[in-house]
């Protein structure tokens, strides 16, 4: 088992990145009916990921705003974005603030705290090794990362529920939640390995 100050045998750049929003996706995915999945994602998001010299060196932090929700209906997004489920006039920001980095058996497990509705709670995304890359003017830098979790939405107050006729409920318990984040690189730091 690799222990937490293990690097990956890839290309590692310790340094600090901004959240590239245009080319990231925040995306998630709800059973619907009982019988099928709906897909969303949020359009406004930013964040700072810090990549240390070791994994446990690393962090995230990020806000999404809960009024930028997408699952293609608006009827339905007007709905998420009210008191029965977000409540986005009280509470404006969904927000992530790692707690600890992990490397484990080649994924990387991020703990950290989920903020929605107000309520926080603890979480653990797990994520491949990162992609580091040339940016596209000389001395920038790139890298991806890939991440998702499974949250279960009562645990932050977000309870509603529509009856189904005959018995059942309208939307699931549990949120899977999928990650695709391009970074900028803000500062390399000065050692790489």
């Amino acid at each position: 088992m690799s222990t937490a100050t293990e690097m990956p045998a890839r290309d590692w750049v310790a340094g600090t990145w901004t959240i590239d929003a245009v080319h990231s996706h925040v995306g998630f995915m709800i059973k619907h009916m009982m019988v099928s999945k709906v897909r969303g994602h949020f359009g406004t998001f930013s964040g700072t990921i810090v990549t240390g010299a070791t994994p446990d060196t690393s962090s995230v932090e990020a806000t999404i705003e809960a009024t930028s929700i997408n699952t293609g209906n608006p009827m339905r997004d007007d709905h998420v974005r009210s008191a029965d489920f977000f409540d986005a006039a009280e509470h404006p920001q969904l927000t992530f603030r790692s707690t600890g980095v992990r490397l484990v058996e080649g994924d990387f497990l991020i703990d950290g705290d989920l903020t929605i509705r107000g309520v926080t709670q603890p979480v653990t995304l797990t994520m491949g090794p990162p992609e580091f890359g040339p940016g596209m003017e000389e001395g920038t830098g790139k890298a991806g990362f890939s991440a998702t979790t499974e949250i279960v939405r009562h645990d932050f107050g977000v309870s509603y529920n529509g009856p189904i006729p005959g018995g059942g409920a309208a939307l699931g318990d549990k949120v899977s939640i999928e990650l695709e984040i391009e970074a900028d690189l803000v500062s390399e730091a000065e050692s790489r390995s």
